[in-house]
């Protein structure tokens, strides 16, 4: 199978603190759908799974195992997914999206290729980030002004943790997010969200931006017209929503088509299981084109 290599906008950081960003990877295969078919994980330890699985190097790193993707940046995680999606479907993305606007609500396709999706790499690879609060956001406790924050980005170990809780316990979940990345505010160590619950919302919204700040990005967020209203819409595009509801086949097709293939080909199923879908789709369609050449010459 044909292996592909990408940069990661982020990069992945030994315990040395190099930067690691050159990735080989190979395409999804029948194995990895047949996993997210039988898949109960949240959507991000599913993500761990699959990049788990199709990644082959990163850097000088190989194997690949869970725990190196789950140190992976977030924007890191769904860049890769973006360049499985390449590999599995093509560069084109095709939607359709219901209008916003009461009084409309008509159905409006989209379509876009991933060049389209602006991808910005980081300068500062950290790990670690220093940010100096405004003096009217410092933290005081015991008479003590706190202002310096250190603090890393959010990994996918963080999002396979908080992405469950969301949906409980928003504000709960954020201040968890942040009381794992942030190391210290000032002399103090933050080891509970307890702690980051005590911060001004302004303390939180100035160690938000500068952590968005610092962050490689992708943007996902789409301006849209509506042809039949004539009026722009935002719609933010979900990377991993998009990847799994195209890649998610029922067991009962997957193992229809391998049988498909095996019939007439005669290959065992672990050769078709090792095929890319859109290798096997290739094939389908020759053999369709065949058969109904055949029918009509009888």
């Amino acid at each position: 199978m044909e292996e592909r290599t990408c940069i990661l906008p982020g990069g992945w950081v030994d315990a040395q603190g190099s930067v690691h960003r050159e990735v080989r990877y190979a395409p999804l295969t029948g194995r990895e759908e047949a996993l997210l078919a039988d898949n109960r994980q949240n959507q991000a330890a599913q993500v761990t799974s699959i990049l788990s699985r199709c990644l082959k190097q990163i850097g000088t790193l190989t194997p690949i195992s869970e725990s190196h993707v789950q140190n992976l940046l977030v924007t890191d995680r769904d860049f890769l997914l973006l360049k499985l999606r390449e590999a599995n479907f093509g560069t084109q993305f095709q939607a359709t999206i219901p209008c916003p606007w009461p009084d409309c609500g008509e159905k409006v396709d989209i379509d876009f290729s991933t060049g389209d999706i602006p991808v910005t790499a980081s300068q500062d690879k950290g790990p670690l980030y220093t940010k100096t609060l405004s003096p009217e956001a410092a933290f005081v406790e015991n008479g003590l002004t706190h202002r310096e924050v250190r603090f890393r980005l959010p990994t996918g170990a963080d999002q396979e943790l908080i992405s469950p809780r969301l949906s409980e316990n928003e504000s709960l979940a954020l201040a968890e997010l942040l009381a794992r990345c942030i190391h210290s505010i000032g002399s103090m160590q933050i080891e509970s969200p307890e702690q980051i619950e005590n911060l001004s919302p302004l303390a939180r919204m100035e160690i938000e931006r500068e952590m968005l700040r610092v962050a490689p990005k992708i943007e996902l967020n789409m301006d849209v017209n509506c042809p039949e209203c004539a009026r722009l819409f935002t719609v933010p595009f979900d990377l991993q929503d998009f990847f799994f509801g195209e890649m998610r086949t029922s067991r009962d097709l997957l193992f229809r088509e391998v049988h498909y293939l095996a019939y007439h080909y005669h290959w065992s199923e672990k050769e078709i299981m090792e095929m890319p879908k859109n290798q096997r789709r290739n094939y389908i369609e020759i053999l369709a084109d065949e058969i109904e050449r055949l029918n009509n010459a009888v």
